[in-house]
């Protein structure tokens, strides 16, 4: 309650009593947040090599170590030695695997890739990471590996929905009503792949139906702040201010918590303090619809 009035100097002094007496590995993560948020970034790093030293498998710890080290104070070898050292302590982390190797991917795509690679020999069958496979060879333009990676992506995990969302968005055009038929016959009930046959019925300008399986996605998973931000940006591109306010109001009332592009951007530090049709509508608005 302090920290969120603004008393810093208060919530501060509540979670040093914490940590002296009732510590916890959650204790020193909100300690080193209050830090963080102040740009005390140094005190922020002590809080957690405290941490480190007193919860050694508390994942988070390395991310925020690794996340402060690359963003706020820009010490790449500081931010390597916290994803190192957190993969070494937790090496079933899938969050710790992608952050490691988009650290690398700005300097040096092959040690990103070796990092996938293994990372999935310690995790196998674990979607997120062929996704994020996937994702950084198109990103450095190698869409024959993408595409490869893809296909053995699909061969060890043929149910994610995930994947098979991912699957549609990156086929080609003559190919995505195949994938979009092969996605809802192995998950008929996926919200994600709900979300990507509404965007293709989008880009065909069948906006009745594009609309009607964005409804659905929201139905079937209204936790998914996903699902409700590309209702929204589907809203901005082909409807009207009243449905656009209706989606807005009824993903307030959900209180979605969930969804890759909605952590993406609700757990950012810039936006701690957001309310949810602040973060639906940031996150919107980071989604494009087009027709053909």
């Amino acid at each position: 309650m302090e920290w969120e009035t603004g008393e810093n100097e208060r919530a501060r002094v509540l979670l040093l009593r914490a940590r002296e007496r009732a510590t916890t590995d959650r204790v020193f993560m909100k300690s080193a947040i209050l830090e963080r948020e102040c740009k005390n970034f140094e005190e922020a790093l002590k809080l957690i090599e405290e941490g480190i030293r007193e919860f050694p498998s508390f994942e988070k710890f390395y991310m925020m170590g690794g996340q402060i080290s690359k963003d706020d104070i820009n010490d790449t070898e500081r931010a390597r030695s916290f994803f190192q050292r957190g993969l070494r302590a937790c090496p079933k982390s899938i969050v710790l695997w992608i952050l490691a190797s988009e650290l690398e991917e700005r300097m040096n795509v092959v040690k990103a890739r070796s990092i996938f690679d293994l990372s999935r020999l310690k995790n196998p069958q674990s979607p997120m990471l062929w996704v994020h496979a996937v994702r950084l060879e198109r990103r450095v333009g190698n869409e024959k590996l993408a595409f490869s990676l893809m296909a053995k992506a699909l061969q060890e995990c043929p149910n994610s929905g995930l994947l098979r969302a991912e699957a549609i968005k990156i086929a080609a055009r003559p190919e995505k009503k195949a994938r979009c038929a092969d996605a809802i016959k192995r998950c008929p009930d996926d919200p994600l792949i709900i979300t990507a046959v509404a965007s293709l019925f989008a880009t065909e300008r069948k906006y009745e139906k594009a609309r009607k399986w964005l409804e659905r996605a929201v139905a079937l998973n209204a936790d998914l702040g996903d699902s409700w931000a590309h209702y929204l940006a589907f809203e901005y591109a082909f409807g009207t201010v009243e449905s656009q306010e209706r989606i807005i109001k009824r993903c307030v009332k959900a209180e979605p918590k969930h969804g890759e592009l909605w952590c993406k951007v609700a757990k950012n530090m810039a936006n701690r303090k957001m309310k949810i049709d602040e973060i639906l509508i940031l996150v919107a608005r980071g989604i494009e619809f087009k027709s053909k």
